[in-house]
């Protein structure tokens, strides 16, 4: 795999990673606004909490179905290319229905279908973006770009989408989904002007390997034994392992509050759409301070504390969420929330970087995106029958529940040992 920046030591980033740099944080901005408009524009036409928490829902079903194969697809064809012809395709998808919308002709199975095939895309196009990382700066830099990766993204996707979104939405709906069909263009531009080729020469496939009934099968084949390496790999490393677990259970319980955020800002907080979208900009500020200091921050209190913190963080922002209907509390329960996301980003993102070999890279990101993100189809549609049957606050005393329970039993897994032994291995491999 050859790139500009791979082989350049410094401690600048530099331009390459500037235009990857560009091209996440423009789609980052246009999936931010249709995460902000999708739900205010299902509330729309119904007040149905399990209805609303379907459009939630159909966005995490690609994770759970296509993570695994991306991810093979991933470590076989050149990664940059790979996300040209997706933001591509994203784009027509997504102006289709920004159309659509503009003359009233769109329902919302139209709505369902096209989040289906936007996070189908989505999907593949962050596990090469993910893959790429390391071949685009050097591994010194590893927590330095991944932060301004993170603080991009939230900056755009939640600061600034979230109250543009909302504000767009209420001059004309189609707004918000156009605008976001443009920013795909952006990204494909950025990723074009990105140098190099970034694909693994020889692929994980071996082609000595004896052929097995047939090309389908003995494709099927190989892409279960792909991902049985990568699989291994992931379970072998148990920061790393732990880490994939306790996000996955976590996410469910957060994709099941968010699911219903719309219905709880609206009833409970008595915010409109505008409201609503400051909450995504109150996380958003504490995302952009955790990425910009968070290199600084995590090497004064330790990766071990920096991960135990979160797990605290999280479960005070459920209970918050959940017990007061104060929107100044709720603000800051979700900016504390966005500093803890931010720093635990950095910490799993940049030993996952550096542990794992370039060969298996897609792969080992799509299993952990796969783990982190699969059952958040089901978390949606849980917040929305939690709150449909027990009140709009149960999808949060029940984020609260899991999250004193996941922090009781990994508490000790990131003792300063164990966090120690991995950051030198990691530091190893890197030399």
């Amino acid at each position: 795999m050859t790139g500009t920046a791979a082989k350049t030591a410094g401690p600048v980033l530099g331009p390459t990673f500037a235009k990857f740099w560009t091209a996440s944080t423009a789609s980052a901005l246009g999936s931010g606004l249709v995460t902000i408009a999708a739900p205010l524009y299902v509330a729309s036409q119904t007040n149905d909490p399990v209805i609303v928490s379907a459009a939630s829902a159909v966005i995490w079903v690609p994770w759970l179905l296509f993570t695994l194969p991306g991810g093979i697809l991933v470590d076989r064809v050149d990664r940059r290319r790979l996300m040209i012809g997706l933001d591509w395709a994203r784009f027509a998808v997504m102006a289709a229905l920004g159309v659509a919308i503009l003359f009233g002709h769109a329902p919302l199975w139209l709505l369902f279908v096209t989040l289906f095939l936007i996070h189908t895309g989505e999907v593949i196009f962050e596990t090469a973006s993910q893959a790429m990382i390391p071949a685009v700066v050097p591994k010194d830099l590893l927590e330095k770009a991944n932060g301004w990766l993170m603080g991009g993204t939230i900056t755009t996707k939640d600061m600034i989408a979230g109250p543009l979104g909302a504000a767009l939405f209420v001059i004309a709906a189609s707004i918000p989904f156009l605008a976001n069909a443009g920013m795909y263009v952006v990204s494909a531009i950025f990723i074009t002007l990105v140098p190099g080729v970034y694909r693994i020469a020889s692929g994980p496939v071996d082609p000595t390997a004896p052929t097995v009934g047939g090309g389908l099968k003995q494709g099927l084949i190989t892409a279960r034994s792909d991902i049985a390496v990568a699989f291994r790999f992931l379970m072998g490393q148990p920061i790393l392992r732990t880490m994939s677990i306790l996000i996955g259970v976590l996410n469910i319980t957060l994709t099941a509050g968010g699911a219903v955020l719309v219905l709880l800002a609206k009833e409970r907080l008595n915010l409109g759409s505008v409201g609503y979208g400051l909450l995504f900009s109150s996380i958003a500020v504490g995302g952009v301070l955790g990425s910009a200091f968070g290199d600084r921050l995590i090497k004064r209190v330790t990766a071990t504390w920096t991960i135990r913190g979160g797990l605290v963080v999280e479960a005070a922002m459920y209970l918050a969420l959940a017990w007061s209907g104060n929107a100044w509390l709720a603000c800051f329960a979700l900016f504390l929330f966005g500093v803890h996301t931010a720093l635990w980003y950095i910490v799993a993102g940049s030993l996952r970087h550096r542990l794992t070999p370039p060969e298996m890279m897609g792969r080992v990101s799509s299993l952990h995106l796969f783990i982190v993100f699969g059952g958040n189809a089901v978390g949606a549609l849980l917040g929305g029958i939690l709150a449909k049957q027990f009140g709009i606050t149960a999808p949060y005393w029940a984020g609260f529940a899991v999250a004193l329970a996941v922090t009781a039993v990994t508490w000790r897994v990131f003792n300063r040992a164990a966090m120690a032994k991995v950051q030198e291995t990691a530091a190893n491999q890197a030399d």
